[in-house]
Parts: structure tokens; sequence; C-alpha cells
């Protein structure tokens, strides 16, 4: 199977590292090329459980470089760079190309539908994690975390099994759903659990962890984001808003810093539109109030306008 990834950082590295190792032909593209060049000139170095191996693999910077049609092209970008993203991989799609996200939140469905059309379009969310130690280099979390995969409208198909016995083959636990949409929900609770607090705060999960008070508003905005799924009819796993919670540090490191707070820390925008601002649009859209989420949402936007470099800040 022939699969590119779409950004390759941390985690498009660690996974697209994790299939080239179980046989699949995978090309990494992504600008920072650095990294590319990295990987090009001596392989992917994967860290994982104190051992480490160097994966030989595809790496650019543009999808216009890799030269082949994708089976599969699997995007990984920051949230508000999917419509640009997925327009520059032209190059790489074919009339029989799958386009699935791995991305956190909601909301990129739809977006590549709009540009490839929604019959090519899957839909994923993992628990594998990565941490980009530098150029060509990642340590990776794979063993035991759990990816899903689905086709949009619930179908098993004989392409979604293909996939998911080339990741299974890999090493990388996958299952087939067919409630795609439930799953995205359920990660979504755990993403909404730590992530806008955390970005306000400045936290890693150590501090989150310690305060009651921070506590009781991460069970508020998970408890609507539970209440807007179940009025939109969305068939969700998670009922509990402390078992989203609990999931949410389960195996992290109190150093551990969500992706919203490292994006802030690195002077980039944060996925905020797509986590906790996807819960306020479809509250909005059912009728269910979200104060926590809406609050959430305004003051990450305001830090991030803080910045001297905020897009279109006088």
């Amino acid at each position: 199977m022939r699969i590119c990834f779409i950004g390759a950082g941390a985690l498009g590295s660690t996974i697209g590292g994790t299939l080239a190792r179980g046989g699949a032909e995978v090309w990494l593209i992504d600008p920072f090329r650095a990294h590319v060049e990295a990987i090009t000139a001596g392989g992917l170095r994967m860290l994982e459980g104190g051992a480490e191996t160097t994966v030989k693999l595809s790496a650019c910077t543009s999808a216009a470089e890799v030269g082949i049609v994708a089976d599969l092209v699997i995007v990984l970008v920051k949230s508000y760079h999917t419509r640009d993203a997925i327009r520059a991989a032209a190059p790489i799609i074919g009339p029989q190309t799958v386009v699935m996200s791995l991305q956190n939140g909601l909301g990129h469905e739809d977006i590549l539908s709009g540009e490839v059309g929604r019959e090519r379009v899957m839909a994923g969310k993992t628990y594998v994690g990565g941490v980009l130690l530098g150029p060509g280099h990642v340590r990776s979390g794979v063993i035991g975390k759990e990816t899903i995969i689905g086709e949009l409208d619930g179908r098993l198909t004989e392409r979604a099994q293909r996939i998911s016995e080339t990741f299974n083959r890999a090493g990388i636990l996958t299952l087939l759903s067919d409630n795609i949409l439930g799953t995205m929900w359920d990660k979504l609770f755990i993403n909404v659990a730590g992530g806008g607090i955390t970005a306000v705060t400045g936290l890693t999960y150590g501090g989150l962890y310690s305060l009651p008070v921070l506590e009781e508003c991460a069970l508020a905005a998970i408890s609507e984001s539970i209440a807007v799924a179940q009025a939109a009819g969305v068939k969700i796993s998670i009922a509990d808003p402390r078992l989203a919670w609990t999931m949410a540090s389960a195996g992290l490191p109190p150093e551990f810093k969500t992706s919203m707070l490292q994006s802030l820390q690195s002077g980039n925008l944060t996925e905020v539109d797509y986590i906790h601002g996807s819960v306020v649009r479809w509250g909005a859209k059912f009728n269910v109030p979200t104060p926590v989420n809406s609050t959430l949402v305004a003051l990450i936007k305001g830090l991030e306008y803080a910045r001297s470099d905020y897009p279109g800040k006088a």
C-alpha cells in the first residue's frame, strides 16, 4: 500500500515510520526542511521503550515531489491548515485514493469532503503518541495504543478492512468502527478535558490534576460536550464526564503538555475552533447551552490575539 502523510510532525512521523517498518511504501510530506533532509540522508530514527531503530522511508517538502498517486493519504496537519494542505496534495490524489483524517477535534472530514468528494473520505482517531526529539528523530508511543477508523456512513467496506489490516500488520492496534462519528465525539471529550484549561493556565497535567477547582471546570466542559452529542443523536460510549477526565491523563506523566498549550508556547495558533469550538457550534445548532466551552474559546482566542503577529492584526 502506498501511503502519504500530509503533515509529518511527531504523530505523522511515528505512525508513518511504524507503517514503513511494517512493509508499506510510505512518504512523509512536511514543510520542515531540516526534518525531511535528515530522514532522506539517514532514515527516521525511532526511539521506543529504550530501544532505537532506524527506518528507511521517503520524505519531501511538497506533494509535487512525490511522483506517485497514493492509495491512502493521511492528513495530520494542524486543523487550520487542512484546506490548504489537501489542495496542495492534488498531485498524489487519484480516482481511487482514500483520504483519511487522524486529526483531533471535529470538522476536518467536512473540509476534506468539500475538496475531494465525500466518497473518498474516511475518518479516524488515534491514541498513538509521539514526541519530535529533533530533525529525523522521534520518540514513539505505539505499543498498546488504539487507533479506530471508519467510513463516514458507517459501512464496513473492503477498503477500510484493507487499511486496518495494513496498520495491524505493522503493529498499530487498529479497529474498524461502524460509528466513527461517535468515536470522534468520545475522543473530543478527552481533548475537552484538558486542552483549553491548560492553554489558559499554562499548566502541565501535574498542575491540572492537582487543583479541585480546575477539575470542576473540566467536568463542566465535558458535561456540556456530552449533552450536545446526545442532543444531536450521536451514539457515544462515554456518558460520564469523570470517565473522560480520567482517560485524558491515563498513562501520561505529570509534565505532559497538551497540544493546545504547546501551540501557544511555541507562538502558533491553537486548534480551539475544532475542539471547544466544535462543542459551541453543535450546541448552537441543537439549542444546548455551552457557557464553559464558549468561555474557554474566548479566552484562548484572546491569548492568540495578544501576539503581535496575530493574522490580520493591525
